[in-house]
């Protein structure tokens, strides 16, 4: 069996912490998740907290390099293992999510954990440094405003794409918006945990906040309208074709193995030189044929589960029916 091409990638990535604006800075590694910083009147808000600890201490590096303000927010965008289990290296901060995201944790925080993990054993450096679950200490149901001093941020449950419960982080002074996965720039979405029917109108609602500059979920900071447009209509163009792709095969009654085939001898050529392509693949096709089946809240990915997927899609055994997992 194949596994993981992420269990492969073992080379660290190049990091980069960019101002957009005074006091806003993107912390990007080369399609590795990212992370936001926005520096108010008096504190330090994060978005999104890194994999582990350890991890967090070189976004706190980064920090410190420009204030010595204290970190006093930290916000995440959705409830991935690897974008949460940081918080705790953010000594002091609260943690803001929306109440969809802490759903999320409590349902399924802990399988998605171990199965994170055994995926991406690069991105969880540190890993024993983690305590546990990240648990947000401040929720809110579809947006909330924090004034950093004179600094204006609104925080926005904006729709469901990546996940049910995605946030994204805007200045409207400045007009730069830290985005999570609800976009991604030269990276492949992770559609996993999707909701594709829902995903373009969330990235209409992104385009409308008007963004001068955008910190995708992974790839590199966009600092113009034209990169920000390039960014959304990528995502959008890559999470159109893949469920196209699955609603077509599953209304033909072919099955995930058959799926999967269709679907990477198609995108590979206009999508495969993105990062991490070929490792977010089986997972995309795996929930986006669930959904053009009618499957709307996506299972929960399990080490199991994980397994039982390659063995479907490499034909070794039948998948089982989204209805058994339900």
């Amino acid at each position: 069996m194949s596994g993981f091409a992420s269990t492969k990638d073992l080379s660290d990535k190049t990091i980069s912490f960019e101002e957009l604006a005074p006091g806003l800075y993107g912390y990007t590694a080369e399609g590795d998740p990212n992370s936001g910083v926005v520096i108010g009147d008096d504190s330090v808000l994060v978005v999104d907290a890194q994999a582990t600890p350890i991890m967090a201490r070189d976004v706190i590096a980064r920090i410190r390099a420009v204030t010595d303000k204290p970190i006093r927010h930290v916000v995440l965008t959705h409830y991935h293992a690897v974008r949460v289990l940081g918080a705790s290296g953010y000594e002091g901060a609260e943690v803001i999510a929306s109440d969809a995201t802490r759903d999320l944790i409590v349902e399924r925080g802990q399988q998605d954990m171990d199965s994170e993990i055994g995926r991406f054993p690069r991105l969880f450096r540190g890993r024993e440094s983690v305590p546990g679950l990240t648990w947000p200490n401040v929720t809110f149901h579809a947006r909330m405003t924090l004034w950093l001093g004179k600094r204006e941020v609104q925080i926005i449950h904006i729709g469901r794409s990546h996940t049910a419960g995605d946030t994204v982080v805007w200045l409207p002074k400045e007009r730069v918006l830290f985005a999570g996965d609800t976009v991604e720039y030269g990276a492949t979405p992770y559609c996993g945990d999707a909701h594709f029917t829902d995903w373009p109108a969330t990235l209409e609602a992104v385009r409308a906040l008007g963004a001068e500059a955008l910190v995708p979920g992974r790839g590199k900071s966009l600092t113009s309208r034209a990169e920000v447009e390039d960014g959304i209509a990528g995502t959008a163009s890559f999470t159109a074709d893949l469920f196209a792709i699955a609603k077509r095969c599953a209304a033909e009654g072919r099955d995930l193995h058959a799926t999967y085939a269709e679907a990477m001898a198609a995108m590979r050529p206009k999508y495969g030189h993105w990062v991490i392509f070929e490792h977010c693949m089986p997972f995309n096709v795996s929930r986006a044929f669930d959904e053009a089946k009618g499957l709307d809240h996506p299972r929960i990915w399990t080490a199991e589960r994980d397994l039982e997927m390659w063995r479907a899609l490499e034909g070794n055994a039948p998948v089982k029916s989204a209805e058994v997992h339900s």
